[in-house]
């Protein structure tokens, strides 16, 4: 018993941020942004919080899966960064929703969506649960460096979620961690301890970009025919492949390396850039809606984000 997706749903902040909207405060072009990332404009926080449009996403998943809060067994909420630091961003939202299940965390950043699923397969393995939810959230604009080119431009905000039901339709996952706490990272400053005497830190997000970018591609790569091979399958039997939407070049550079004929890959970077956790889910809302999937359609996915984390899968539709 694993599971499988009964529904999807999505939320995005009001607020687009374009590049040229970007080039008024900071140094850089739509041209630049383009040619580097491949990214067009993104989403900010503004009015809104990351409750309301993560409550706003479950509400939409549930709809997609004709399903009531009553019926969720538990809820899963991958971020890196929620409303509070205490209760969890999964609590928050339980909150709003009116639900009382267990509700917690996950963060293994831009992985932590296929860590979310890793978990809940547990719980159905285990016959715990009928039906869960799982919610990705992140307000990626609270850690970046406004001033900073390099790293401003790549990041939005959004959420998205999946409800998901029992069945046998996760054929194979695989998530791994190669430790390493200086390729991408953001410090955490607050605290007022008066018994801390350490140097404080900047808050902002610092990223080693070439590290980065070959981990990602050998990542994607190894892991994606990792899981397929583990699900008995080959690259021709794959439907579509949805890839963390980190930066253009490194899904291009993927697409490069691996038997997948480019057209089956699903992107949405240009309008949302690096969401984070959320990228994923929301390729499959946007799909869903799109009525891209067909029911027996097999999904290969693939994160991986700061920790060095990765997360891959196949699905079933």
């Amino acid at each position: 018993m694993s599971f499988k997706i009964l529904g999807t749903g999505s939320s995005l902040p009001a607020l687009r941020v374009t590049n040229d909207d970007l080039s008024k405060k900071v140094d850089t072009s739509d041209e630049w942004i383009v040619s580097k990332t491949g990214i067009k404009e993104r989403r900010i926080l503004s009015s809104e919080s990351l409750t309301d449009i993560a409550t706003d996403a479950c509400v939409k998943a549930l709809e997609s899966a004709n399903a009531k809060i009553e019926d969720i067994d538990l809820i899963i909420c991958a971020t890196t960064l929620g409303d509070m630091y205490i209760p969890s961003m999964a609590c928050l939202v339980a909150e709003k929703l009116g639900a009382k299940v267990p509700s917690f965390d996950v963060n293994a950043a831009c992985s932590g969506f296929v860590y979310a699923l890793d978990v809940a397969a547990g719980y159905f393995a285990r016959k715990k649960v009928k039906k869960v939810l799982v919610v990705s959230a992140e307000q990626l604009s609270k850690h970046v460096n406004w001033q900073d080119r390099t790293t401003c431009v790549l990041f939005g905000d959004g959420a998205a979620a999946v409800v998901l039901g029992e069945g046998n339709n996760l054929l194979a996952i695989r998530l791994t961690c190669v430790p390493d706490s200086t390729a991408l990272y953001a410090n955490y400053t607050g605290g007022v301890s008066p018994f801390d005497t350490r140097e404080k830190l900047s808050p902002y997000i610092n990223m080693n970009g070439q590290a980065v970018y070959r981990f990602a591609v050998n990542a994607a790569c190894n892991d994606l025919t990792a899981v397929i091979k583990e699900a008995n399958l080959n690259e021709n039997d794959i439907s579509h492949i949805l890839l963390h939407q980190a930066n253009m070049r490194i899904i291009d550079a993927a697409i490069a390396h691996i038997k997948i004929p480019k057209d089956k890959f699903i992107n949405s970077i240009d309008r949302t850039g690096n969401v984070s956790a959320v990228s994923i889910p929301l390729l499959l809302d946007e799909a869903n809606k799109a009525k891209k999937f067909k029911k027996g359609d097999l999904l290969a996915i693939s994160a991986f984000g700061a920790g060095l984390t990765t997360g891959a899968c196949v699905i079933r539709w």
